[in-house]
């Protein structure tokens, strides 16, 4: 075989092994793409997904009053920005309370609530900003109590034999949250679940 032979098969050897790499290559790249426009469509079903859940659900009537008289949380007279809302389910409802005390106020209020020897815990481990629980306190035009990394306490209560001054009118299991939101003054959180047997009264009729 002459030289130019060799160099002609040579370079026959060279393209059969180059045309699979480009082909393959090529194929990657198809791959990636779709790939990419499929996470852009299931970030986007997620986030229509969320949005729904933000805004479905929510029960007309949930008066601050109302939720009060369910859960069983007084509020005190000196309360102010009192906000509330009721989350129908398929399996439980989800109550919110929250309402705003000076902080030796809101200080007294949760020890005559949580039981002699108990203490309200920290957030250890705070949510990121964007984490959205089933039943959001955003709804109330708040942002979620998990996620604060400084200053927020919560404790877990619940009726059976919590024998507390504030504790004895408590009517269901509650995740209770402190957060002192600018020195001197606290905002308390309230959620608690309940059994899907209760309905708001229509608005206009609500305490």
């Amino acid at each position: 075989m002459n030289s130019s032979s060799k160099i002609a098969s040579g370079e026959r050897t060279v393209r059969s092994r180059r045309m699979p790499v480009a082909v393959v290559s090529a194929l990657l790249a198809c791959v990636a793409a779709a790939i990419g426009v499929v996470s852009c469509v299931a970030d986007d079903v997620s986030s229509d997904l969320s949005d729904q859940e933000m805004t479905c659900c929510w029960e007309d009537g949930a008066t601050p009053a109302w939720m009060s008289g369910q859960l069983g949380i007084r509020i005190p007279e000196a309360a102010s920005d009192r906000r509330a809302g009721y989350k129908t389910g398929q399996r439980y409802d989800t109550g919110l309370l929250s309402f705003v005390l000076p902080s030796e106020e809101a200080e007294t209020y949760t020890g005559r609530l949580i039981a002699v020897g108990t203490e309200m815990i920290g957030n250890s481990h705070p949510k990121e900003k964007d984490y959205r629980p089933a039943a959001a306190f955003g709804h109330l035009g708040l942002p979620e109590p998990e996620t604060f990394v400084q200053g927020p306490r919560k404790s877990s209560l619940c009726p059976d034999g919590l024998a507390t001054p504030e504790g004895r009118y408590l009517q269901r299991c509650v995740d209770l949250f402190t957060h002192e939101f600018t020195p001197g003054t606290t905002r308390i959180y309230v959620r608690s679940t309940i059994e899907p047997s209760v309905t708001p009264p229509p608005v206009g009729k609500a305490p």
